[in-house]
């Protein structure tokens, strides 16, 4: 696909996106297509490739991407980078146009949020905290969820990016923060979920079930969640490419652990399931699929789980 579009009269400028893997690039596909002029940054450049290979412009560095763009979507993996990515050494901050918009996609603790919003806002730019949920066909699709706080002038600013990228908005507070604490409700939820699901599909294998009727029963029963009908799939075609990794949940859930130590909150079904994601790095998997924690299970119980279709 060409990512060349007419701008849009209300567009800011050129949007600068950081972070070009599948949900970077699936959102700077859906910013073009709204006619947002778009460049794109990303240090691999396997990603950088791909993406001028879809018809994207993929700039030679940060700072080059930022030169005087009016708002920048940040997709990098966490609180760590999104500051390297602002304040390090090639740090974009300055080079960002003066009334800006920083959007940052990353899930982070929120307190880090807020730190990074006060050091950002003190430039006079805007930083809004919008991490999402949907994955990459959604963000490919422009259907993202997106759950944000900052100042009403944020919220401005980022309008039209938003409005290309997310199908829905939540618009949670008025200060950064709100948006990440959402967020790690969520992720909370999922990584709990995804490790019931893998337990229970690698609980039926090994009492011999057929895992296919399996499937089909449980997404018709009250047993079911979003994440056993998303990656139990990814189980019974023993595909484990990652679209989701374990890693993911590694650092998520270990944010939740964080959280609640300091908030003094017991969450002893969370750290369950850390657990078996850190079981799962551990075993070599922190790169595949987050339903490889069903290959834990199948390891640990001598439990028999099918073998991708080019190994049979």
């Amino acid at each position: 696909m060409t990512l060349a579009s007419h701008a849009r009269s209300d567009a800011p400028g050129s949007v600068a996106v950081f972070g070009l893997g599948s949900m970077g690039a699936g959102i700077a596909h859906s910013l073009a297509r709204a006619g947002l002029p778009v460049r794109g940054f990303d240090p691999s450049s396997v990603s950088a490739d791909r993406f001028r290979n879809g018809g994207g412009h993929a700039s030679a560095s940060a700072r080059e991407a930022a030169h005087g763009a009016g708002a920048a979507v940040s997709v990098v993996v966490n609180a760590d980078q999104t500051e390297a990515l602002l304040f390090g050494p090639d740090g974009i901050a300055e080079s960002l146009a003066p009334s800006a918009v920083f959007v940052s996609c990353a899930t982070m603790d929120p307190a880090r949020a807020r730190a990074l919003a006060a050091r950002f806002e003190s430039t006079g730019r805007h930083y809004l905290d919008a991490p999402m949920s949907g994955g990459p066909v959604r963000a490919e699709a422009g259907d993202l969820s997106v759950m944000a706080s900052g100042s009403p002038g944020a919220f401005a600013a980022a309008a039209p990016v938003l409005d290309a990228m997310a199908g829905t908005v939540h618009r949670l507070g008025d200060a950064a923060g709100a948006g990440s604490a959402f967020k790690m409700i969520n992720q909370l939820l999922a990584g709990v979920h995804i490790a019931a699901a893998c337990e229970a599909i690698a609980f039926a294998a090994r009492q011999d079930l057929d895992l296919a009727r399996v499937y089909e029963v449980i997404t018709a029963s009250a047993g079911n969640s979003w994440m056993f009908e998303n990656r139990v799939p990814h189980v019974l075609e023993g595909d484990y490419a990652p679209r989701s990794a374990v890693e993911i949940f590694v650092k998520d859930l270990g944010i939740v652990q964080d959280m609640a130590r300091g908030a003094r909150f017991p969450v002893p079904v969370a750290g369950a399931a850390l657990q078996m994601f850190l079981a799962a790095s551990g075993a070599g998997m922190g790169g595949d699929d987050d339903a490889s924690l069903a290959r834990v299970y199948a390891a640990l119980s001598g439990a028999t789980l099918p073998e991708p279709a080019s190994a049979s």
